[in-house]
């Protein structure tokens, strides 16, 4: 971490990036357990801070008790600092007017934890190909690079010059050990990219946009932002905000284009005066969620409890999200076996290429 970043006494300062989320959930847990036990939430601050020694919420626990002790609300304060997610940050401030502080501080807790799993296994998939693909990269240079000449100046040795069929298997042999070692060298460089940024919140962040841009992940991670939009729509409605203010606070947190642009139209439907659609009726309308789950929204609305329904359906879509990644995670470790047994495959042809030319040759 640059020193523009830190304090004079060596802490972390204002603005020195959001949080891991392993570090967030870590937070709010510890600062539920401290309201549970009716200490207030100044107080329960400092302690945590103390107890956090050495660890970067620390520094957080300590700016976020003067604040606090100066009257300040816990979200505003958390805003002001810049090192929570901003999901986190409008979710509690939704839950601070609904009087629903420690609730939402266990809820963004398992939420946080779960995410840290996620992002986890993530670089774990990154890494692992990554450290298999440095090993390759490095046999296959040696194969181009000292192997391959030494067949090409046996087969000189001993056919003297190279004759038209032979001369075409080595340049073959050439091309495919390039190839090879291209293809490798990049994967490599990606995957190594990808470990570099699996390190750091922006970097986890632009991993995240990326992964839905990809075909194979684009749905896990749409499930994962509707989670995040359903659980704060929830606390939203909990907090007493009407629907329509409700859906365009909540509207605001989403950060996911796509589904952005799904949701919209339901806002538009709700205050639409020519329409007036309650939400769960824009919801079905939109096909935003499953029909069943459209299903259980709407009874939850008929019955009056509405927010309780939208955690529930929070909580689902973040399990389903989770299960979608550990699916691509799992599939992984087949394909990277099948493209490394490809790339040995075309690195022994260029080795057998001149091989085949002298055993011609001598015949």
């Amino acid at each position: 971490m640059s020193e523009s970043l830190k304090s004079p006494t060596g802490r972390e300062g204002r603005g020195a990036g959001t949080l891991p989320a392993s570090e967030v959930a870590a937070f709010c847990e510890g600062l539920a357990a401290m309201l549970a036990a009716g200490i207030q939430l100044d107080e329960g601050l400092g302690l945590l801070g103390e107890g956090a020694a050495g660890t970067p919420i620390a520094p957080v626990c300590d700016e976020l008790y003067g604040s606090v002790a100066g009257g300040e609300a816990l979200s505003a304060a958390m805003a002001a600092g810049g090192r929570f997610p901003a999901h986190a940050v409008s979710t509690l401030a939704a839950a601070e007017r609904a009087g629903r502080t420690e609730r939402a501080l266990r809820g963004l807790a398992g939420y946080y934890a779960e995410e840290a799993r996620v992002m986890e296994k993530l670089r774990t998939a990154v890494g692992y190909p990554a450290a298999l693909l440095c090993v390759m990269s490095v046999v296959l240079v040696f194969t181009v690079a000292v192997i391959l000449p030494v067949f090409i100046g046996v087969y000189e040795d001993m056919a003297g010059s190279l004759t038209a069929g032979s001369g075409l298997a080595v340049s073959a042999s050439i091309a495919v050990g390039w190839v090879a070692l291209v293809v490798v060298v990049l994967a490599t460089a990606a995957a190594l990219v990808g470990v570099a940024a699996s390190r750091s919140v922006r970097g986890q962040a632009a991993i995240v946009r990326l992964l839905e841009r990809l075909p194979l992940t684009s749905d896990a991670m749409r499930q994962l932002a509707l989670s995040r939009f359903l659980g704060t729509l929830s606390t939203c409605l909990a907090a007493g905000s009407n629907e329509d203010a409700a859906m365009e606070e909540a509207l605001r947190t989403v950060e996911s284009e796509g589904l952005r642009s799904e949701l919209e139209p339901v806002l538009a439907a709700m205050t639409d005066v020519s329409r007036g659609l309650g939400l769960a009726q824009a919801i079905a309308e939109s096909e935003v969620l499953e029909p069943t789950q459209a299903r259980m929204l709407s009874i939850g609305s008929r019955a009056g409890s509405t927010d309780a329904v939208l955690e529930r359906l929070s909580e689902a879509c973040f399990d389903d999200a989770v299960a979608r990644v550990d699916r691509v995670i799992d599939a992984t470790e087949p394909a990277l076996a099948a493209f490394l047994t490809v790339a040995v495959g075309a690195t022994l042809v260029s080795v057998m290429l001149p091989l085949i030319g002298i055993m011609g040759s001598v015949g």
